[in-house]
């Protein structure tokens, strides 16, 4: 049965995700997030895409994109990963499946919900207990937003530019922004018009529906010794992105 295809409007913004094979860590060390941006750097540029927001989480991915021209968003994720999983084998030794299918995809009404869902991914680490705070985290696009930390794989939020007149603003009401969501003790619904994997009707955009539940049996695990809670200050502080490829 051929798989339905994926609809992605020009011009659409996409909260997108892949996730390990059975729930398995994708990045062990600081060298397999830096890759792994890399990859984004070179195929969103390749394809017209914009990077909003990032959280590359220990066993799996959130991505939020604008797409210029809707049917690149398939192949250049396809080329991410796909390139992705070639440098984990070789790096690793690993044999089988890297990823659990084809990633999924949601359209996000970019005015209502864009900001709602970058909070949602850039919580990922804080949720998950690997941090305590998002600014600790090396591995997303929080830094840049709350404390102006350049980064050139980064597209700006078109609305963050509303959340102030200066860039001192903008940075402050971004981090009360996020930390205000932290005093709740479950993320809120946000909801918009989405679309999720392949599907062609439309549905309630919640980030929520991209949770990872609890990891399951663990395949091919790597030779080299590996940190998947990041525990290492390395892993969580360190260089958050190379241009070196």
């Amino acid at each position: 049965m051929p798989r339905p295809l994926r609809i992605v409007v020009d011009g659409a913004t996409c909260h997108v995700l892949s996730r390990g094979n059975n729930g398995q860590p994708v990045f062990h060390e600081a060298a397999d997030y830096q890759r792994y941006l890399q990859l984004v750097a070179a195929h969103t540029r390749e394809h017209r895409i914009s990077l909003y927001h990032f959280a590359l989480m220990p066993n799996h991915v959130h991505l939020v994109l604008a797409v210029a021209h809707g049917p690149t968003l398939s192949q250049a994720m396809h080329d991410i990963n796909l390139t992705y999983a070639q440098f984990y084998k070789r790096r690793y030794q690993y044999r089988g499946h890297l990823w659990q299918g084809r990633f999924k995809s949601l359209l996000i009404d970019r005015e209502r919900y864009l900001l709602a869902c970058a909070r949602y991914v850039e919580l990922n680490p804080v949720r998950a207990k690997l941090v305590h705070d998002p600014a600790d985290y090396a591995w997303s696009s929080y830094r840049t937003y709350a404390h102006g930390l350049d980064n050139p794989l980064i597209a700006l939020n078109p609305l963050y530019e509303t959340l102030g007149a200066t860039a001192f603003e903008r940075q402050e009401r971004y981090r009360e922004f996020v930390h205000d969501s932290l005093r709740q003790p479950d993320p809120p619904p946000r909801r918009g018009l989405g679309l999720l994997g392949g599907s062609s009707t439309p549905r309630p955009y919640s980030p929520e529906l991209f949770t990872v539940p609890g990891t399951g049996p663990k395949r091919g695990r790597p030779r080299k010794a590996v940190v998947a809670t990041q525990t290492d200050r390395e892993n969580r502080t360190g260089t958050i992105f190379s241009t070196e490829r």
